[in-house]
């Protein structure tokens, strides 16, 4: 693969890496009360333009065939909304006696309380040939369902900035998150046909927006000099993630493949990676809702920057095995059914 095409492929974590650099030669610009006018354009117009966009995505129409496999979206969504913030909890009782940074560490909890992604998961499962019906659904599931048991999660787990109270907290995930996302459904029921003939790069407009939405972050991080980032702490998070997502994909690998489950092979793959996989696209801009006021905010938004590369690298690294395993399977399956009684 050539230099541009690998560009233009990584394009947005290359991004990342560019805007945050920005906010660290130039955080006078993204700062409250700066030229951008972060909290009213990011706050409000980015947040809202982000979940109008995926509104207008998401193909809640496809969902029905999915929709009786009610174990499958079950195990899914009880394993990464209740089992996984969990299971962070009680591993940070042991790390928060280590040096790692507390924020780092706390920003660890915020990631296992975000719901599955809208596209990493099902473009995984597809690419293994896993059930994408049951990854669809419960991508989008998750997304709606996110929207109301993240926010508690993370004030049941993390508490809110006393500066912002609870009514304001979800008035404003209302307006910015609600509306915009009921509002694109609404339009995508108009447009259906048009959306589907012209196909509008709707991951590139999030991606952009959340760009903007991270680099406004950083930018009241390095404008704020009592605030470092410890890169003996950092390294050892990035150990920690890819330690965690390898950890969870194969706890549900196991319990999807136990005999008596009722999960096919496509199921298990589908699972693997809707069970496992976090979204950064839903994640960063409620966390800029519910901890409106932290100055340490980046710092808490930095596994969640870290989780979103990882998972994809490292679910893009197990496909051709996960790939022979479940085909594999399948063809035992196969023979088996085959088999004179």
């Amino acid at each position: 693969m050539g230099l541009l095409a690998r560009i233009r492929k990584e394009w947005f974590i290359i991004g990342i890496v560019v805007v945050i650099l920005s906010a660290k030669l130039h955080p006078s610009v993204g700062v409250k009360g700066g030229p951008l006018r972060p909290e009213i354009t990011i706050a409000y117009v980015a947040v809202s333009l982000i979940f109008f966009n995926s509104g207008l995505s998401l193909k809640t129409e496809e969902l029905t065939s999915a929709l009786l496999h009610v174990r499958l979206h079950l195990f899914v969504q009880s394993f990464t909304l209740v089992f996984v913030p969990l299971a962070v909890w009680l591993l940070l009782r042991v790390l928060t006696l280590t040096a790692i940074d507390q924020w780092l560490l706390r920003g660890l909890q915020t990631v296992s309380c975000m719901p599955p992604p809208v596209s990493s998961a099902v473009i995984l499962t597809k690419a293994v040939g896993g059930n994408e019906a049951a990854a669809i659904f419960n991508s989008a599931f998750g997304s709606f369902l996110g929207i109301v048991v993240t926010p508690v999660l993370l004030l049941l787990f993390l508490g809110s900035s006393s500066s912002v109270p609870f009514s304001s907290i979800f008035s404003q995930l209302f307006m910015t998150v609600v509306v915009p996302l009921i509002l694109g459904q609404v339009c995508r029921r108009f447009l259906r046909e048009y959306l589907e003939r012209r196909k509008p790069p709707f991951g590139v407009v999030s991606s952009a927006v959340l760009l903007m939405i991270i680099y406004t972050t950083f930018c009241d991080t390095f404008s704020n000099p009592n605030i470092e980032l410890d890169p003996t702490s950092l390294l050892l998070v990035v150990l920690i993630i890819f330690s965690l997502q390898l950890s969870f994909m194969l706890l549900t690998f196991a319990f999807s493949t136990r005999s008596g489950s009722g999960f096919s092979p496509a199921d298990t793959v589908a699972i693997m990676f809707c069970s496992t996989h976090k979204s950064l696209t839903l994640g960063i801009p409620m966390l800029k809702i519910v901890f409106e006021g932290y100055e340490h905010l980046s710092l808490i938004s930095v596994p969640l920057l870290i989780y979103h590369p990882a998972q994809i690298l490292l679910g893009s690294v197990l496909v051709p095995t996960i790939r022979t395993w479940m085909t594999s399977r399948q063809k035992a399956a196969k023979l088996s059914t085959l088999q004179p009684i």
